[in-house]
């Protein structure tokens, strides 16, 4: 059981670039927070909070370029392709335009939205319409990259990802200072996403030599096929930002935007661990779509379950080592002063734990067109996210959103998606265990292990170097436990059952 060469490129390459994305960000995060201040920094992330909201403009058509370019494309159905592809380039310019404007009106009405604590009113109103041609060029961009991940072309994402990572760092040292950092941030990001939208439109005509974007191939009929995957696709979408961007929104107006920082630092971070196991999920739906139009559901049980197994073992390598050195994870990252972030970057991770996992099945279903169920799922996680942090918000703080986070993610993808997904997939409890989760125990109590004599030895000062050791001394000891445990269980295995393939 496993991927196939191609889907292993892919996830190389894709990991290679969220891995160079996440160091980027590891690196320019405490710098940009010196820099501008935790005032001004806790401003940044409230305002592109409410812009992340701007992801509902898609209406779930992402989802769907990539779904339906993935099936026409092994069927060679290049007009149907083509329509596809049109209906959702129109679909989005409309909205890219409906943006400008609304990022017009807000801008106008700022001084009346917010008290801006002192800002320059200007600074505020030029960081919002950046922010909205910023999200407009991402809309029109995003129809081909769509149309990549549709031909599953994830190395060339991660070449885009290294060079996009090398933009934002020369940009950032070079033009960031104290003085108008919010305008210089709204400019470099929006330069960055200038550069990779066009990056997918050149590659994604050259690389497929059958798209076209004309009128004639708007058509109605597909129109009402894409919206009818794009409906739930949407309120997925919109689950997603509800649980991610809902938070820090909630403490900014409660608390107060400096009280954001020590939250985001933990939901960050979760994030940036999180960016290299989501791309699992990622290239797993077109490749889902590809399988399920070829009727192949033996490879299909395969992809799952072999996802599952990544996703889980990557998660609570990452929940076993923030629990022993998150703690010199954060001194070195931003320095002293946000041992509470700690404390909340344990519970969003613990349930990542579950809904990492979970994410790569809910991918898999949403290529095979399974889309309805999992999608509302989402949507009562979200809304029970909401009503369950603002219910331990004041007797727990910033604890307590990140409980109400934690709790509804765990009891409705183990015990509401997860039953349908394995429905769905002809996949029992008992298999699922026995292949993708107990083989994983041996690896992850060898970190275990390796992270208790480690803490238990030694005193590790807050350091990059240390920091870096610690870390490739536990993937080393993860990787040989893994590689031994299979060459082992592969022995025994041809010693009862005969030679098999490898």
């Amino acid at each position: 059981m496993g991927f196939r060469p191609k889907l292993k490129i892919n996830l190389l390459s894709t990991w290679g670039g969220h891995g160079l994305a996440l160091v980027t960000g590891l690196v320019l995060m405490p710098y940009i927070l010196h820099t501008i201040g935790d005032e001004t920094y806790g401003l940044w992330v409230f305002l592109n909070s409410i812009a992340g909201y701007s992801s509902l403009l898609y209406l779930g058509f992402g989802e769907t370029v990539s779904r339906y370019v993935a099936t026409h494309h092994a069927r060679k159905e290049f007009d149907r392709m083509n329509q596809t592809v049109n209906v959702i380039f129109a679909i989005f310019a409309g909205m890219a335009a409906v943006t400008m404007v609304v990022a017009g009106v807000v801008a106008w009405l700022a001084p009346w939205l917010h008290d801006w604590e002192g800002e320059l009113i200007f600074e505020i109103r030029a960081v919002i319409v950046i922010l909205g041609l910023n999200i407009a060029v991402g809309l029109v961009g995003s129809v081909f990259g769509g149309v990549l991940e549709g031909i599953q072309r994830f190395d060339l994402d991660g070449g885009l990802q290294f060079v996009c990572c090398g933009i934002r760092l020369g940009l950032t040292f070079g033009f960031l200072q104290g003085e108008y950092g919010l305008l210089t941030l709204a400019l470099i990001y929006f330069a960055i996403t200038l550069f990779e939208n066009l990056a997918n439109v050149v590659l994604a005509f050259r690389l497929l030599p059958e798209l076209s974007i004309r009128p004639r191939y708007f058509d109605r009929p597909v129109l009402r096929e894409c919206c009818s995957f794009s409906l739930f696709a949407f309120l997925n979408t919109a689950a997603i930002l509800l649980i991610n961007a809902t938070d820090t929104i909630v403490i900014g107006l409660i608390f107060g935007a400096k009280a954001i920082v020590p939250y985001y630092l933990a939901a960050r971070l979760c994030q940036f661990i999180a960016m290299p196991i989501q791309a699992i999920g990622t290239i797993s739906m077109p490749r889902a779509g590809e399988l399920h139009a070829q009727t192949e559901y033996s490879s299909l049980q395969q992809l799952v379950l072999r996802g599952i197994t990544f996703a889980f073992v990557l998660s609570m390598g990452a929940f076993i080592g923030a629990g022993f050195f998150g703690t010199h994870a954060f001194e070195t990252w931003v320095g002293p002063g946000y041992e509470s972030s700690h404390v909340i970057l344990l519970v969003l991770l613990g349930s990542r734990i579950i809904a990492n996992p979970m994410g790569v099945m809910r991918q898999v279903l949403f290529g095979m067109g399974h889309v309805r169920f999992p999608a509302l799922v989402h949507v009562a996680e979200a809304v029970a996210n909401i009503v369950l942090s603002l219910i331990l918000l004041h007797p727990l703080g910033l604890l307590g959103i990140a409980l109400g986070t934690a709790i509804p993610t765990i009891v409705v993808e183990l015990f509401v998606l997860l039953p349908y997904g394995m429905n769905k997939l002809g996949i029992d409890l008992g298999r699922l265990v026995r292949t993708a989760l107990a083989p994983m125990l041996f690896p992850l109590v060898a970190l275990w292990l390796y992270s208790f004599v480690v803490t238990s030895t030694f005193v590790i000062p807050a350091g990059w170097v240390e920091l870096a050791i610690v870390s490739v001394g536990g993937g080393v000891i993860l990787t040989a436990a893994w590689c031994a445990f299979l060459h082992v269980s592969k022995y025994f295995q041809s010693r009862t059952t005969g030679p098999i393939d490898s």
